[in-house]
């Protein structure tokens, strides 16, 4: 099985395509990952056009099976809500269109996957990712890291 993980954001969405052999426990492997980032001076719809165009390129490249995306969670400040929220309906928009099955997972269900603990620190989740995925350093940017394991979560849930 090949999932797309999707941390979304407006100025940098992290993506990770993973693979899972589902009879084989413990068997991800991580084929890519990255960002996808939107200059900061370019007008929002303009942004989240770039972010359309971009996902569905990385869609074409890998044909994942299914996409599983984060959740949002509260932010303290309401225009980054919108703005992120924004971005998250793009992505929804372009996985739909792409004809991809959608999974929706909560920051604590990630966390929960990839550590067996909710309230995790990030550098736990980082690690852990690492770990898991068999990479030789934790992925950077964050926002990639985030990705994988949204994909994780995903996996797990679906073994």
């Amino acid at each position: 099985m090949r999932v797309l993980g999707i941390d979304p954001g407006t100025a940098i969405t992290g993506w990770a395509i993973l693979e899972n052999d589902l009879g084989m426990k413990n068997n991800i492997k991580c084929i890519d990952y990255g960002v996808i980032t939107t200059p900061a001076g370019l007008e929002m719809p303009l942004r989240l056009k770039d972010l359309y165009h971009e996902l569905i390129e990385i869609i074409d490249k890998y044909k994942p099976e299914s996409a599983a995306i984060e959740e949002l969670f509260f932010f303290k400040n309401q225009k980054t809500v919108i703005k992120v929220g924004q971005a998250r309906g793009v992505v929804i928009v372009a996985l739909a269109n792409a004809g991809l099955q959608i999974f929706d997972y909560t920051p604590l269900q990630v966390k929960q996957a990839v550590t067996g603990y909710g309230r995790a620190e990030k550098k736990q989740i980082q690690e852990m990712v690492r770990l898991i995925t068999n990479l030789k350093e934790i992925p950077k940017p964050d926002d990639a890291a985030d990705a994988i394991a949204v994909g994780i979560c995903h996996l797990n849930s679906v073994r």
